[in-house]
């Protein structure tokens, strides 16, 4: 909601800036008027707009906050044929997920499907690896189960340890 406010501000002070230069330059009254009203609607269409864009996916070519995540973890995926594929990601240090869109890909498709069954059956989370990378076709292996953490090593007693036998020849 932050970069909503401020991007409001941003536009809200342009536009200031505008009508500002409207009503000092040498033009008849009504050019002048016709300029704070202009101002007048564009700050609620603009505060509009920006709202409306925060519930849509954004595509991961025109990312560019989080462009050098190296990994994330993907909460949703749907996949329509021939359209897209929606990803709803979580970032390592960030408070809210985002909704990304990638163009369709029948190999990345297929990764994001093999990768929820892998992680389903092992009971981890599905992974993707650079989301904002341009060509994320040629790569290998986006999508993938996260690696499973080692259990602890496990605590042997003196009591418990191994034996050793020395054969004959020593």
């Amino acid at each position: 909601m932050s970069e909503l406010l401020a991007l409001f501000t941003f536009a809200a002070v342009l536009a200031a800036i505008l009508a500002n230069i409207g009503i000092w330059s040498p033009r008849r009254l009504w050019v002048k008027l016709s300029a704070v009203i202009a101002v007048a609607l564009f700050l609620p269409a603009a505060y509009v707009a920006f709202a409306e864009l925060l519930s849509r996916p954004k595509p991961v070519n025109i990312e560019w906050a989080q462009r050098n995540v190296p990994e994330a973890v993907v909460l949703g995926a749907s996949m329509i044929e021939d359209k897209a594929i929606y990803l709803w990601l979580s970032f390592e240090g960030r408070d809210e997920p985002r909704a990304y869109t990638l163009p369709w890909s029948e190999n990345l498709a297929k990764q994001m499907r093999k990768a929820q069954h892998q992680a389903e059956a092992e009971g981890t989370k599905v992974m993707v690896r650079q989301p904002f990378e341009k060509n994320l076709d040629e790569m290998e292996r986006v999508f993938y189960p996260e690696p499973r953490t080692p259990p602890p090593p496990k605590q042997v007693s003196q009591s418990e340890a191994p034996l050793v036998f020395k054969g004959a020849n020593n």
